[in-house]
C-alpha cells in the first residue's frame, strides 16, 4: 500500500474516532432523559406525537411486553412495505408508470428492509415507484435502525438497573431514537449530499442524445419471444441503433443519508454507491464510509456514559477497531497484489494483462483500490450492505474477509445498536469463559452471568451460523438453487456462502455473480433475514429482563476486570475464534479452495 492510500485510511479512522465522544455523548443523554438541545426544543411534539398515538410514556415495560411490542410493530412495517410494492402501479408517484412487484420478490424486499439487511435481488430504478422508496423503503431504514438502537438500550439498562422488572417503553426509545438522532443527522446528510450532486428530485426519467450512436447487433424474435431463423436455420439478426439515454432519477439524497447512518445498506439504483447520482464524488465517497460507521462507534461511548463507566466503552471500540483495521489491512494488500494467473499467463505480449496497478475488475476509477476495499471492509463490518464496487470481483482472498467479517455475526462495529449488542454478548461469553478459568461465578459490569443468560446468549451466537450453513447446503443440494449459479466451482460455492452470509447476518450486499431474485432465493433468504433479525433480538431482552431484577455485586478480589487491555484480548479472540471454528470449513470449500487454484494457476 502507497503513502497516500495509507493516509486516506489515517485519515478515515481519525475523524470517525473523533466524532465517538461527541455524538455519543449527545446519545446517552437522549436515552437518560437528561438535556441535550433538541429533546428540550421539540419536548411539546413529542407529548402531542404520544398523545396523538395513545403512549403513555412513563409506562415501563417488562422484557415480554418490550419484545411483544417490538415484533406486532415491525411486523405492521413488513406488510406495509409489501402492499406498496404489490400496489405501487395504483398509487401515485410513479411518473415512469412501473408495475406491481411480483409477490415473491415484493415479500424478500418488505423482509429486508424490515430486518434492517436491505438485500436487494432488482434493480431499483426499474422496479420501484418514488412512492415506494419514500414512503416504504426510505421510512422503513429510520424504523428498521431505530429498532436496533431501542434494543441496545434495553439492553444497557438491563445492566445499569437494580433490582428492576422493565426495562423501559419501547415506543419512547423508538421516538427518541428517531427524532433527535436519526432524523437531525439523515436530514444534514441529504443536504450535504445534494451539495455534492447526489439527485433528488420528483422529476420523471430524462431522454438525453448520445454524443455518438451505438449499434449493435441482435436476434430478430416473433411474437412469442422465440428466435426467428433462416432458410438455413441459423437466426437472423438485426441492426440496432441506440441515439438516446434514459437517465433515472428520483428522490435519492433523503434515502441515501439515511441508508448509510441507519447502516441499512441497499441502493436507490441498481449500482448502488457505485451510482455517479449516489455517490458523485471522492469526499460523498468518504462521507458515505464516515456514515456508515458514525452510530455504532458513538453507541460504544453512549454505552459506557449510561452504565457510569466510559473505560467499558472504549474497551469495545478498541476491541472493534482493532479487528477492523487488521482485516482490512489483508483486504487492501490482497487486491493491490492483484490475480496472479493472469500475470502467468501465456499469451501474446500484446494482449497480456498482468495487473501491475492490482486488481481494478469492478471498482470504480474514480474511488481506486483503497478507498473499494476500505468500503467493502467498513460496509460489511457494519451491516450496512451498500458497495460502491463489485465483490464478485475481488480476488479470493479480497473477497473472503468481507464475508467473513459478516460471518463474525456483525460486531465489529455491526448495525446501529445491533453491532454492540451482538458484542456485548461475546463480552458475556468471554466473562464466562474468563469464571470458568478461575472457578468463580462471573461477573459482568456487577451483574452474576448465570445458566439463563449463558442459554440465550448460546441462542444469540448459534442461529445465525444455522441460517448460514443450513441455508447454503440447501440452494447447493437443490436444482432451484444451483439453477442461479451463473460460476462453476469453488467461485460459485462462494457466491452462494456469501448471500446467505449476507442475508443471516442482516447485511445485505452480495457477490453479484448469484442470480437471486428467483422464487426458491426470494423466500429462503426471506426467511433467513426475519429468522436472523428477531430470532436474535428476543433472546437479548431476555437477557436484559434477567440482568435488570439482579442486585449489583461489588467488585471483589476475583472479579475480572473488564477495562483492561487483557479483556480487549479476551474480547476479540473469544469473537475470532468462534467465527474461525465455526465457518472455516465452509471458507476452505470457497474463497480459500478457489485462492489456491489461483495460485497454483488454475
Amino acid at each position: 500500500m502507497g503513502a497516500q492510500g495509507f493516509l486516506q485510511i489515517v485519515v478515515y479512522l481519525v475523524i470517525l474516532l473523533l466524532a465517538v465522544k461527541p455524538l455519543g455523548a449527545y446519545m446517552a443523554r437522549i436515552y437518560m432523559n437528561q438535556p441535550a438541545g433538541l429533546n428540550r426544543w421539540l419536548a411539546q411534539f413529542e407529548a402531542l406525537f404520544y398523545r396523538f398515538s395513545d403512549i403513555d410514556p412513563s409506562a415501563e415495560m417488562r422484557w415480554a411486553q418490550y419484545a411483544t411490542s417490538l415484533l406486532v410493530f415491525n411486523s405492521l412495517g413488513l406488510l406495509v412495505v409489501f402492499g406498496l410494492q404489490c400496489l405501487q402501479n395504483h398509487l401515485p408517484f410513479n411518473p415512469q408508470h412501473l408495475s406491481g412487484v411480483k409477490l415473491d420478490s415484493a415479500f424478500n424486499t418488505a423482509a429486508s428492509f424490515v430486518s434492517n439487511t436491505n438485500w436487494q435481488g432488482y434493480a431499483g430504478e426499474t422496479t420501484m415507484s418514488y412512492l415506494t422508496q419514500m414512503l416504504g423503503l426510505t421510512v422503513q431504514n429510520f424504523l428498521s435502525a431505530a429498532t436496533g438502537m431501542a434494543v441496545l438500550v434495553a439492553l444497557v439498562r438491563g445492566f445499569s438497573s437494580r433490582n428492576s422488572e422493565t426495562i423501559g417503553n419501547f415506543w419512547v426509545d423508538m421516538t427518541r431514537s428517531t427524532l433527535y438522532i436519526l432524523f437531525p443527522l439523515a436530514l444534514i446528510f441529504s443536504i450535504v449530499l445534494i451539495g455534492q450532486g447526489v439527485i433528488q428530485t420528483f422529476s420523471p426519467y430524462e431522454e438525453i442524445p448520445l454524443m455518438e450512436t451505438i449499434s449493435y447487433s441482435q436476434d430478430k424474435l416473433d411474437a412469442d419471444g422465440n428466435k426467428i431463423l433462416n432458410a438455413d436455420g441459423k437466426p437472423v439478426t438485426q441492426t440496432i441503433e441506440v441515439k438516446n439515454q434514459t437517465l433515472a432519477l428520483g428522490p435519492a439524497a433523503t434515502q441515501i443519508a439515511i441508508k448509510q447512518l441507519g447502516t441499512n445498506g441497499g441502493g436507490f439504483f441498481n449500482a448502488n454507491s457505485a451510482h455517479p447520482f449516489e455517490n458523485p464524488t471522492p469526499l460523498s465517497n468518504f462521507l458515505e464510509m464516515l456514515a456508515i460507521l458514525l452510530i455504532p462507534a458513538a453507541s460504544c461511548y453512549a454505552f459506557g456514559k449510561m452504565i457510569g463507566d466510559t473505560r467499558q466503552g472504549w474497551v469495545i471500540l478498541t476491541a472493534m477497531t482493532l479487528v477492523l483495521v487488521t482485516l482490512l489491512a489483508v483486504t487492501v494488500v490482497a487486491e493491490q497484489n492483484g490475480n496472479s494467473l493472469l500475470a502467468s499467463l501465456n499469451v501474446d505480449q500484446a494482449y497480456r494483462t498482468d495487473q501491475p496497478g492490482g486488481n481494478m475488475e469492478g471498482k470504480e476509477t474514480r474511488f481506486g483500490i483503497v478507498n473499494s476495499a476500505l468500503w467493502a471492509v467498513v460496509t460489511t463490518a457494519a451491516s450496512n450492505g451498500s458497495v460502491n464496487a463489485m465483490h464478485d470481483s475481488f480476488t479470493p482472498l479480497g473477497g473472503m474477509i468481507p464475508m467473513w467479517l459478516m460471518q463474525l455475526g456483525e460486531v465489529i462495529f455491526g448495525g446501529v445498536g445491533s453491532g454492540l449488542y451482538g458484542m456485548l454478548i461475546f463480552a458475556i461469553v468471554a466473562v464466562f469463559i474468563a469464571g470458568l478459568m478461575i472457578g468463580r461465578t462471573p461477573e459482568y459490569l456487577g451483574k452474576k452471568i448465570e445458566a439463563f443468560e449463558m442459554k440465550m446468549a448460546a441462542i444469540v451466537i448459534l442461529i445465525p451460523p444455522l441460517l448460514v450453513l443450513g441455508g447454503t447446503a440447501i440452494a447447493v443440494m437443490a436444482d432451484a438453487g444451483k439453477a442461479g449459479m451463473l460460476n462453476p466451482g469453488a467461485h460459485g460455492f462462494s457466491e452462494v456462502l456469501y448471500a446467505f452470509s449476507s442475508a443471516g447476518n442482516n447485511n445485505g450486499s452480495a457477490f453479484a455473480g448469484l442470480s437471486a431474485n428467483t422464487i426458491f432465493y426470494n423466500w429462503i433468504l426471506a426467511i433467513a433475514m426475519l429468522a436472523s433479525r428477531f430470532g436474535l433480538i428476543v433472546p437479548v431482552l431476555a437477557i436484559a429482563g434477567s440482568l435488570a431484577a439482579k442486585k449489583i455485586v461489588p467488585v471483589g478480589l476475583g472479579t475480572l476486570p473488564t477495562h483492561t487491555p487483557l479483556f480487549i484480548l479476551l474480547l476479540i479472540m473469544t469473537v475470532l475464534m468462534v467465527g474461525a471454528l465455526t465457518f472455516i470449513p465452509a471458507l476452505a470449500l470457497g474463497p480459500i479452495a478457489e485462492h489456491l487454484q489461483m495460485s497454483i494457476g488454475h
